[in-house]
């Protein structure tokens, strides 16, 4: 199984956009960065290559890329990391289109490694993580349940559904459905809609087939999307503590 970690953003809401912000897949959090984490997680469930997008100051991100994942590692370069989400995901469409399973991880996630392990060994193609637990902050992607299927994702929920939960941004994607989403990406590139989150071109794939996709239930596992200062100091306080 194969891997995409997407770290190229800036991270302008977290600390401002003045250009010396550091990239927030380096925040260290107990010693380590969270690439690091992400990576040695990876490479100890045996998953890989990994590809890692970045962008922003991206010579320290792949500098530590090298130190952390070796060989097990490949950067590719987003040079649009100021637009949307949705460029540094398409910027890894060799990798959704290599014929194999693919896991898809944000790097600006500190987890309970259980997620990733949970993601990998679940029965099955396609799966996304599931939180029933909603975050109180004002950007969560949803995933939004009706006979045990996915019938909404994104960051609107709209209509009347069984359950919702939050996403925690990782999912793994089976070889048909990553070439899928190497599609729809394609289409939202060729239609200039570049300032789209991903989450755009994921909603579109999940909804034309949702009998592919499971969800593996993660309620209860610490984790947090450092998205805000409030974020981060929850990650320090309350999700460092508990991993």
């Amino acid at each position: 199984m194969r891997a995409i970690i997407l770290a190229a953003g800036v991270g302008s809401r977290l600390f401002g956009d003045n250009g010396d912000q550091p990239p927030k897949s380096l925040l260290e959090l107990g010693g380590r960065t969270l690439l690091a984490r992400h990576l040695e997680t990876l490479a100890a469930l045996g998953v890989g290559p990994v590809t890692v997008v970045v962008g922003y100051r991206a010579p320290e991100v792949e500098a530590e890329a090298r130190r952390a994942g070796g060989a097990n590692v490949r950067t590719v370069l987003n040079m649009r990391f100021r637009e949307g989400s949705l460029v540094s995901l398409w910027t890894a469409a060799e990798t959704l289109r290599a014929g194999e399973p693919v896991l898809f991880m944000d790097a600006d996630v500190l987890y309970d490694r259980r997620m990733i392990e949970r993601l990998v060994i679940a029965p099955g193609g396609s799966c996304f993580l599931f939180d029933s637990a909603v975050g109180a902050d004002d950007d969560p992607v949803l995933i939004c349940l009706r006979g045990g299927r996915i019938a909404e994702f994104g960051k609107l929920k709209r209509g009347a559904f069984d359950r919702v939960g939050e996403w925690p941004g990782f999912l793994r994607l089976d070889a048909a459905a990553a070439r899928a989403l190497a599609d729809a990406l394609a289409r939202f590139m060729e239609a200039g809609r570049t300032a789209e989150p991903y989450e755009a071109a994921m909603r579109e794939v999940v909804l034309a087939a949702p009998e592919r996709f499971a969800i593996e239930d993660i309620s209860g596992i610490p984790w947090v999307e450092i998205d805000f200062p409030a974020d981060l100091a929850r990650a320090r306080e309350q999700v460092l503590p508990a991993l």
